[in-house]
């Protein structure tokens, strides 16, 4: 007797879609024995089918109208990976309206309208799945939803874009500028030639709202969370940053506030000690660290791009959609409506890395200090090198523990000092344990 089929409209042959249906093929046979399905592209809607690729694009599958998916009856999951938000949410809601499971990997899509579309899931009873929209080949989706189910996610941090980390690294390893690391990850195909949703911290913002929306059982709206790109660290920042012993990495840090069940979700670039583990994770890796109150710390490390690790995800996926297709419940989204209160940002802690470009002459430290005791804010060090030959000096301060609003008022005051040049700049310093 045969296996089951299970029917694939897939949506998308970039990249990721091209190594989807390139891995189908590669893997089929283990694919059967693991899932129990033969897995079926059925229909390939693409943009141009003319466009040259890498993989071949088989003409008999192709279409340039996703109604073809949304409609084909005999066509049980849909694959998005067109990409963008309006046109995929059309297209999902279709999907799921006529019957299809989803598999996705669409982050800005999941992170700015995922809620209205686990409700469409839900009242469907077909499910969505995404283990592709956060890290690439890391499983960390499954891991949070499944394997964690026990424990009360306390936080998540994590190196969650490669490109910025690659660019971070570049800068820290070569002694590059910002500008040189960019051009070097744009030619390396690290970097789009519009890298702006990268490096400005908003791709790596969505992947956090996503686990942030996972861990705690509710959606945090994207305007509720702070985030800054790496495009203003500077050179001389990861130098001093690395005579004080730390590495800076950009972020995504998800904290649980337990007293007032507030979820803090931010994205910014920060100092690492580098003895801690995340300090290593260097050029287009991505590593999270996520925090129960039963498991303890665990590390999760992997390709977070790529063709071959984002379709092995998605290929993960459409194997689980095919073990539980014919359930017909569930969304693939778990509220459990434990919290809900997304954390000002300016009520959010840390200790901080401040450099400013200073008039040499006296007095001027003990100005700046003045503005900081007054806002309530203790200095643990200070550097100021004695080699510059110029009238203004860099002065750099690691302040103590205090909330981001109090030391950005302070900032406001010190900016505007007559003895002061250039934008300050300032990062978190992270305490990872």
């Amino acid at each position: 007797m045969s296996a089951p089929s299970l029917q694939i409209g897939l949506a998308g042959f970039g990249n990721v879609g091209a190594g989807v249906y390139k891995n189908i093929q590669k893997n089929s046979h283990l694919l059967l024995e693991r899932s129990g399905r033969d897995l079926v592209v059925r229909r390939i809607a693409v943009r141009d089918p003319a466009k040259a690729r890498e993989v071949k694009l088989p003409p008999e599958l192709v279409t340039t109208n996703l109604d073809d998916l949304v409609l084909d009856p005999e066509i049980d999951m849909i694959i998005e990976l067109i990409g963008g938000i309006d046109r995929a949410f059309a297209f999902v809601k279709a999907a799921l309206e006529n019957g299809k499971a989803v598999v996705t990997g669409n982050k800005a899509l999941l992170a700015e309208r995922g809620q209205e579309l686990f409700a469409i899931a839900e009242e469907h009873g077909r499910p969505i799945y995404y283990e592709a929209a956060v890290a690439g080949g890391i499983p960390i989706i499954k891991t949070v939803q499944e394997s964690l189910i026990g424990n009360h996610i306390q936080s998540v941090v994590g190196i969650i874009n490669g490109t910025c980390n690659y660019i971070l690294t570049r800068m820290t390893e070569a002694n590059l500028r910002y500008e040189e690391a960019l051009e070097e990850a744009q030619k390396l195909g690290y970097a789009e030639a519009d890298p702006t949703l990268d490096v400005n911290g908003w791709d790596a913002a969505h992947k956090a709202i996503i686990l942030a929306s996972l861990s705690y059982g509710c959606w945090v709206p994207c305007d509720k969370i702070y985030v800054e790109g790496v495009e203003s660290v500077r050179a001389e920042d990861i130098a001093f940053a690395d005579k004080l012993g730390y590495t800076i990495k950009l972020l995504g840090v998800i904290k649980l506030h337990e007293e007032s069940k507030a979820i803090e979700v931010r994205v910014q670039p920060s100092l690492v000690a580098k003895d801690h583990i995340l300090s290593s994770v260097k050029g287009v890796f991505n590593a999270i660290l996520v925090q129960g109150d039963v498991v303890g710390e665990t590390l999760f490390y992997g390709s977070g791009a790529g063709q071959d690790p984002t379709s092995s995800s998605v290929i993960a996926d459409i194997a689980d959609a095919a073990a539980n297709i014919d359930a017909r419940d569930g969304s693939g989204f778990i509220t459990h409506g434990l919290y809900g209160k997304p954390l000002p940002i300016e009520e959010s802690v840390s200790k901080y890395y401040l450099r400013v470009e200073a008039e040499d002459r006296p007095g001027v430290l003990a100005r700046i200090a003045t503005v900081l005791g007054d806002h309530g804010i203790g200095i643990l060090s200070l550097i100021q090198p004695e080699d510059h030959n110029e009238e203004y000096a860099p002065i750099v301060l690691m302040l103590h523990f205090a909330p981001f609003g109090r030391v950005r008022e302070a900032l406001k005051v010190i900016r505007a000092m007559d003895c002061i040049r250039d934008e300050p700049a300032l990062l978190r310093v992270e305490d990872l344990g």
